[in-house]
């Protein structure tokens, strides 16, 4: 299969993700309804807390659904290497959106602690309150076993935020409930500025991987250790490489690299063993775009673009 085709299949492939964004979707707008029951029949502000963050969940999975449609598009005569990074905008605006959210929280608890205020029909509250949080946490293991599958960061992001939303909602039904049990008035928004501080945590981590996406990342340390483990068999046959560079697009990986081949080849030998090359790369990466360049190994002119060789972080001197 060429280039293209890859190309093409695996955009297939992501417009197929769009069905599990659906089922986020399905399951935000849900939880929103009982979470806002629960907080309605309690007065909680934890509860409350719960219930801005599931509107975040809506916010999200609506970006994720947009995101993954657009990465799903082929590649095309103005975006030649395709849409996949799109997914990286979902992941930061869900990410921003869960930035604003734990805002919110944070201000709704301290005005509810500086004015404490008793809750009511708590044990049916929490019951709304667990129904959602069984909802949410069948829906994020489903997101994320397909996310990682896929390597979509949309909906891992989705993925990852549903389950912190689960732990958060743990928390603040335990707290809530030992509310109720002592009269620790006081207890209830203490809990929401935890869960505030705590989703603070997922957004910048959401962000944070989103930048680096956007800024072309290499590819993690074990893919990289795979790829100098193949190169060094065919050092051994008295080949050479340099100047490989790796980047992550989504799902997509893209690796470029020199091959230097003796100068007594022929073009097709030469041709041959760049296209095998090539093929045990995506044997590694099933969904890499692999480019080559071939150069004779005795001209020292193929040495001169040693320059694009990568450098580990710790070598680069800050401006």
């Amino acid at each position: 299969m060429d280039t293209t085709g890859r190309m093409n299949e695996g955009a297939a492939g992501r417009a197929s993700l769009a069905r599990y964004a659906w089922l986020s979707i399905a399951a935000a707008t849900l939880t929103i309804a009982l979470k806002g029951v629960a907080w309605w029949l309690t007065g909680s502000v934890g509860l409350l807390s719960d219930a801005i963050e599931s509107f975040v969940n809506l916010a999200g999975a609506l970006m994720a659904l947009w995101m993954l449609t657009l990465a799903a598009l082929p590649a095309d005569d103005e975006y030649a290497y395709g849409y996949s990074k799109a997914e990286y905008f979902s992941s930061a605006f869900e990410g921003f959106l869960i930035l604003l959210a734990a805002l919110s929280i944070g201000y709704a608890a301290l005005v509810r602690l500086l004015d404490p205020q008793p809750l009511a029909e708590v044990g049916v509250g929490l019951m709304v309150s667990l129904l959602a949080s069984a909802i949410n946490l069948a829906t994020a293991r489903i997101l994320l076993r397909v996310g990682r599958e896929h390597d979509s960061i949309s909906l891992e992001a989705d993925a990852q935020h549903l389950m912190t939303d689960v732990w958060t909602s743990a928390g603040v039904i335990v707290g809530v409930a030992l509310v109720w049990i002592s009269d620790w008035l006081w207890l209830d928004p203490a809990i929401a500025l935890v869960v505030a501080a705590n989703i603070l945590w997922t957004a910048f981590q959401l962000m944070r991987r989103s930048l680096s996406g956007l800024l072309d990342v290499s590819l993690p340390p074990p893919e990289l250790a795979r790829i100098d483990a193949l190169l060094a068999v065919h050092r051994a046959q008295g080949l050479a490489f340099h100047a490989l560079r790796t980047r992550r697009a989504g799902s997509r990986s893209f690796v470029s690299l020199h091959v230097l081949v003796p100068g007594e080849w022929t073009v097709q030998q030469g041709h041959d063993r760049v296209e095998r090359i090539e093929d045990e790369i995506r044997g590694l990466l099933p969904q890499a775009h692999v480019t080559t360049h071939l150069e004779p190994l005795e001209d020292p002119l193929s040495m001169s673009d040693q320059g694009l060789e990568r450098r580990p972080r710790r070598d680069i001197a800050a401006p």
